[in-house]
C-alpha cells in the first residue's frame, strides 16, 4: 500500500507541476531591454485582467520605450514607465480601476501600478518591489486600504533589477527625488513567446 501512495503523490505532483508549467506557458511575457540588461516579466491576466490589458496596450504602443526608471530606493522598489531621460512625462491614456484585492502580494520581484493618492488613478507607471512591501497590499475597499496592484512577476532578470536598485541616485526636479544620476533607461519592451525570449 505505502508503494502505491508513493506512487499516487509522485503523479499528483507531477500533475501540479505540469499545470503550473502550462499557465506559465499561458500567461503573456514582455521583456524590458533596459541599458542595465533585460528584465522578463510575466503577466497574470487571469488575477488583474484590466491591469494587463492596460499594460499590454502601452507595450505594443511603444509607450514604454525611451523612457526611464526615474524613482530607485534601494531596499524598497524601482518604478519606471512615465518619463523620458530628460525628465518630461508622457502622455498617457485614462486611469484604471484598481485591481489590488486580487491576491497577488507585493513581495519581492512582483511588479505593481504605480498611482496618486487616489486609489484609481493608474495609468503607465509600474514599480517592481525589492522588498516584501506588504504595507502596499489590499486591506479593505477604501481610500487607505486598497493598496497597490500586483499584476506581473519578474521571471528573468531580478540579477538586473538588483543593480539598478545600487545605481547613484540624485533629486531631480521637484517633487522627484532619488532619480538615478545616470538614467537607466528602458530601451525597447515587446511581448514575446516564453520560449523566444531575447537575451543581453
Amino acid at each position: 500500500m505505502r508503494p502505491l501512495l508513493r506512487t499516487l503523490a509522485f503523479v499528483l505532483a507531477l500533475g501540479a507541476a505540469a499545470l503550473a508549467h502550462a499557465a506559465e506557458q499561458k500567461n503573456p511575457h514582455v521583456v524590458l531591454q533596459t541599458s542595465m540588461g533585460n528584465i522578463t516579466l510575466e503577466l497574470y491576466p487571469e488575477n488583474a485582467p484590466k491591469t494587463v490589458e492596460n499594460f499590454l496596450r502601452y507595450v505594443r504602443d511603444c509607450h514604454y520605450n525611451g523612457t526611464i526608471f526615474h524613482r530607485v530606493i534601494d531596499g524598497f522598489m524601482i518604478q519606471g514607465g512615465g518619463f523620458t531621460r530628460d525628465m518630461k512625462e508622457k502622455p498617457t491614456r485614462e486611469s484604471i480601476r484598481n485591481e489590488a484585492g486580487n491576491g497577488l502580494r507585493n513581495a519581492i520581484g512582483m511588479v505593481a501600478m504605480a498611482r496618486t493618492a487616489d486609489p484609481h488613478s493608474a495609468t503607465a507607471q509600474f514599480f517592481i518591489n525589492l522588498a516584501s512591501n506588504d504595507f502596499l497590499d489590499f486591506k479593505a475597499p477604501t481610500a487607505d486600504g486598497h493598496g497597490y496592484a500586483v499584476f506581473a512577476r519578474v521571471s528573468d532578470g531580478l540579477d538586473v533589477v538588483r543593480r539598478i536598485a545600487k545605481v547613484p541616485t540624485k533629486a531631480g526636479p521637484p517633487p522627484h527625488k532619488d532619480v538615478p544620476v545616470q538614467p537607466v533607461i528602458i530601451q525597447r519592451a515587446e511581448v514575446v513567446e516564453r520560449a523566444q525570449q531575447p537575451r543581453k
